[in-house]
């Protein structure tokens, strides 16, 4: 899938870059418009490109987020809770409803974390996981994996919008320079990053829409009979779950090292929750 993605990467490339705006850029007795046109194109593609690589295979490499070994929960005094109810776990108290136990890993789930059956193991906040990036999507790449939506859609209606009149001008029988095999790389690029950029699109609003909620794909399936949801702390608090409160760190795959060290939530095992639904547990 990787190879997959950096195949339609450079059919693009070689369509918009090598055949098109490239030579439009340099070639004798191009208006100043359309050199600057082109310039403009060439430009945003590589910016769009570079940050679209870097969140993907931020994506890829990086660990969605394990349990820790011998994790055992945070003790709440206030919440009724003591060290004896924790302390001993070698065997899942069914009467305990509290305490989320995978038999398949024979250990203590923290909060929000569930099973992936792909990859063996679980996995803090499991989003899905995505044959696009061969990973799983969880607490500490799923940032990255909304970033690599983000510029997926941004760079394939670039693409698109780039290679539209070139599509237009094959259909309507009219004179395009350039061999067959380029024409026919222009007409698969054209299709490929239109499908994606409408396929992305609507992955991407119902992303946003989950974490507006604070949720992820699975718990979003869980909880579709409750109307409400104890880790919903508001539309700002939400967002900065996922991407850090240093607005400079939003549009890249990184955090502050400030937002790191003072948000649990970041490192996928502590979530601050509304104390009167502290009951509610998936």
């Amino acid at each position: 899938m990787i190879l997959l993605v950096l195949g339609v990467v450079g059919v693009s490339y070689y369509a918009v870059v090598l055949s098109i705006y490239g030579p439009a850029l340099f070639a004798s007795g191009v208006g100043a418009l359309d050199s600057f046109i082109a310039l403009v194109v060439l430009i945003l593609f590589h910016i769009l490109l570079g940050m679209l690589l870097w969140s993907y295979f931020s994506v890829v490499f990086t660990d969605p987020g394990g349990v820790p070994p011998n994790y055992r929960p945070m003790v709440d005094v206030e919440r009724g809770d003591s060290e004896s109810e924790f302390s001993s776990l070698a065997t899942p108290d069914p009467t305990n409803t509290r305490i989320r136990y995978c038999r398949k890993c024979n250990q203590i789930k923290p909060p929000r974390c569930h099973h992936c059956s792909v990859c063996g193991r679980c996995v803090l906040k499991m989003d899905h996981h995505c044959v696009w990036v061969v990973n799983c999507v969880g607490a500490l790449n799923y940032k990255y994996f909304l970033l690599f939506l983000f510029y997926t859609l941004l760079e394939t209606t670039l693409v698109t919008l780039s290679l539209l009149p070139y599509f237009i001008t094959f259909f309507s029988d009219g004179e395009i320079a350039g061999s067959p095999s380029t024409l026919a790389t222009t007409f698969l690029a054209f299709v490929l990053n239109l499908a994606f950029a409408l396929s992305v699109f609507g992955f991407l609003i119902m992303h946003i829409s989950l974490v507006s909620g604070n949720t992820t794909t699975i718990e979003a399936y869980e909880k579709k009979t409750s109307p409400k949801w104890r880790y919903d702390l508001g539309r700002k608090r939400n967002f900065e779950q996922v991407f850090g409160t240093v607005e400079k760190y939003w549009f890249i795959p990184a955090y502050s090292e400030e937002d790191l060290r003072r948000m649990p939530a970041l490192q996928g095992l502590e979530y601050p929750s509304k104390p009167d639904l502290d009951s509610q547990e998936f």
